[in-house]
């Protein structure tokens, strides 16, 4: 069994809102709600004999890491077999990475995560948000522009295979597949 994490937080003013990356691409591959708790709700998905869980925490996201742990241990998921989907305001607009053994760079929820799971050894795919120039907080917190919107759209149109991809392939196929793709500014 394996888990896909979105993250983002909830609530209608932070739709369309540019940390909201995690929830925006679940929708975006068809999240249907399964499961729904006070603190997440859930989709099961099997791919050829992979049973996939994928979740969304439904705590403001720097709280995440309750949420990801209880589920992981619920379901008996290992750590090796969790991706978090995040935004990063550090990378190109619509740019696309898988990492893993990395820090939270700054990520609240990815912060809150490492320390649930006691460990930074988790499998993320990153997806670039630009950096704005206003502060951090408004900034992530801010709704897309129109064109932002478009070209976040087109990258998760990149992304339509992640599901069956995450339940069939190693972090080196994912990251070979999908490391670097994305909407350039240019």
């Amino acid at each position: 069994m394996k888990l896909i994490v979105g993250l983002g937080n909830v609530g209608k003013k932070y739709n369309n809102t540019r940390h909201n990356v995690g929830f925006e691409l679940l929708d975006y591959l068809g999240f249907k709600e399964d499961v729904k708790k006070e603190d997440y709700s859930l989709w099961r998905v099997k791919s050829n004999d992979v049973d996939l869980i994928v979740l969304k925490p439904l705590k403001f996201m720097n709280l995440s890491g309750e949420v990801v742990k209880k589920v992981a241990n619920y379901y008996n998921i290992k750590i090796s077999d969790i991706l978090i989907i995040q935004d990063d305001k550090d990378m190109e607009l619509g740019k696309i990475k898988i990492v893993t053994n990395s820090t939270s760079g700054g990520h609240n929820g990815i912060t809150n995560i490492i320390h649930h799971l006691k460990t930074n050894d988790i499998k993320r795919i990153k997806i670039g948000i630009g950096n704005g120039e206003i502060d951090t907080t408004s900034y992530v917190l801010g709704h897309f522009t129109k064109m932002e919107k478009e070209k976040i759209i087109n990258t998760f149109s990149l992304l339509s295979d992640l599901l069956i991809d995450f339940a069939n392939m190693s972090l080196e196929q994912l990251q070979h597949k999908y490391n670097n793709r994305g909407v350039s500014n240019e």
